[in-house]
């Protein structure tokens, strides 16, 4: 498996494991739409964050960013999905985690000439 993918599948586990902390422990939320926020957050994340706004304007815009499209992701989920209800704290507390990991997977990124971001 390339570098890049493992990078990914990394990115992924943290994604969850903010995911877990937000919407499962502090939100009592069912461990299956976690994993959905997951998945859709680090696909979203990686594809917009890591590719279009890292590159264009740096590593805080798009860790804040990552952040913000995290909660955007699961508060969309939250809209479409029966019996997935994050409070405003939940959201809250996956943005901060998404973008502080986002912010050193970044430097990760930057400083790692085998990993494509």
């Amino acid at each position: 498996m390339n570098r890049t993918a493992m990078a990914l599948i990394f990115k992924f586990l943290v994604t969850l494991a903010g995911a877990w902390i937000a919407f499962y422990v502090i939100g009592n939320a069912d461990f299956t739409w976690v994993l959905v926020v997951a998945l859709l957050g680090t696909v979203l994340n990686y594809l917009i964050g890591d590719l279009f706004v890292l590159p264009k304007f740096g590593n805080i815009i798009a860790s804040i960013g990552d952040g913000a499209l995290g909660a955007l992701t699961a508060y969309i989920v939250s809209q479409i999905v029966y019996g997935f209800e994050p409070t405003a704290t939940s959201l809250a507390v996956f943005a901060v985690l998404v973008a502080v990991s986002e912010y050193l997977f970044h430097i990760y990124l930057r400083n790692s000439k085998k990993v494509a971001p």
